[in-house]
């Protein structure tokens, strides 16, 4: 029988199945998809994601694929500057890291590959779960495979299969947007330092970086009250619209290769409980958390080292009662922090909306701005220290 089942071969999946192999514990992979690389893959580490990849030993992992540091953060309303937090924010590193998420998966299953304990089922998408009594004992691939179990463990993202034949509940927050998703090339006048933009003006507004593979990427919020029909805007009009002067020059010059726009649609939520006998969710399957300040990744690794701690022991000795047992305590040791986060990623979007919806408020703050820079700079600056270094000591003992 093989030990473990793991389905998604994302961050969560993927680091998860490294780290039980490397010890010994047969791991067969499922991932639906063919590739690694997608339209839209999360991109930000925060100190919290790198020191719990530094534990799984893959830093020089990073360091070989495409990565690139953010060196500052700003702000614009109305056109107006803000207020800028450079990094490392506080002195406190390292900065905020992107990187290149398929590269960084490929990297994760050269090691992982390492290990004769492991296998990587690809292109193949699990239909069902199979079930002993009330325990989930294994699951049934697209091509009829049987593959049987001493754990499934479902890191199949915010739509999880795995969630949904486990009947576990997802309870969702109400968002008010979804994101537009942009790639162009990039400028010479953003190659001297990496700035994540914060753009409002009016009720519009987006974020907007230089990603670690080198191209401009967009972000654009669509609300749930917008009138415009995004599939027939003219964007690199718009964008420019919005922008202070020097970055609307930049869409202008690249008004034929900005591509049509993904759209993302937000979920966020938690399952109230993330497992039945003989199955265990993990990552944006239990928790699927906002956009907002790229928590994603972050907590997916973060999730990964916990349950290897819980369950590398128990997988050795293949006890299913004593599996089953623990994955309570798995959750119970994530699930405040997922909360907490998600709680100050809320927290970011109501201030969003406050000065998006009220003029006068936002008129205020963008006139206002050499008068008030400083204390809605150190407002912002104290949520971002708790979402960058995260809530819980989590550190790797197994």
């Amino acid at each position: 029988m093989t030990q473990v089942v793991m389905i998604g071969a994302g961050p969560t999946g993927l680091t998860l199945a490294m780290l039980l192999a490397k010890r010994g514990i047969a791991v067969k992979l499922i991932e639906a998809s063919r590739s690694f690389r997608r339209i839209f893959r999360g991109e930000g580490l925060m100190p919290s994601g790198l020191a719990a990849i530094a534990q799984m030993g893959l830093s020089d992992a990073i360091e070989q694929i495409p990565h690139r540091a953010i060196d500052a953060w700003e702000f614009y309303i109305e056109n107006r500057p803000i207020f800028r937090v450079d990094e490392p924010m506080e002195s406190e590193g390292p900065p905020c890291t992107l990187i290149s998420q398929p590269a960084f998966l490929e990297a994760v299953l050269e090691q992982a590959n390492e290990c004769k304990s492991f296998e990587l089922i690809q292109g193949n998408a699990v239909q069902d779960l199979l079930w002993q009594g009330d325990r989930v004992s294994g699951v049934k691939l697209g091509d009829g495979r049987a593959i049987a179990a001493d754990l499934v463990i479902g890191a199949d993202g915010r739509n999880s299969v795995v969630r949904q034949r486990a009947n576990l509940a997802l309870d969702r927050e109400a968002q008010s947007f979804d994101v537009l998703w942009f790639k162009l090339p990039t400028s010479p006048q953003f190659a001297k330092e990496n700035v994540f933009y914060a753009i409002l003006k009016g009720k519009e507004g987006f974020g907007a970086f230089q990603s670690s593979e080198g191209n401009f990427q967009v972000g654009w919020s669509l609300h749930k009250d917008d009138p415009l029909d995004w599939q027939q805007i003219d964007w690199a009009g718009k964008l420019a619209s919005t922008s202070p002067d020097w970055l609307a020059a930049h869409f202008r010059q690249q008004k034929d290769a900005i591509e049509r726009p993904l759209l993302l649609s937000v979920v966020v939520g938690r399952c109230p409980q993330w497992h039945v006998p003989g199955l265990l969710l993990l990552g944006d399957a239990a928790h699927p958390m906002s956009p907002i300040r790229a928590q994603g990744i972050n907590m997916a690794l973060r999730d990964a080292i916990v349950a290897a701690n819980h369950l590398v022991p128990l997988l050795q000795q293949s006890n299913w009662a004593a599996i089953d047992a623990v994955l309570p305590r798995i959750q119970a040791e994530r699930e405040p922090e997922i909360i907490q986060t998600q709680k100050l990623q809320q927290a970011e979007v109501a201030q969003g909306e406050l000065i998006r919806n009220v003029p006068l408020l936002r008129h205020a703050v963008s006139r206002l701005a050499p008068f008030i820079r400083s204390r809605v700079r150190q407002s912002w600056l104290e949520r971002q220290l708790k979402l960058r270094q995260g809530f819980a000591q989590v550190v790797l003992k197994v």
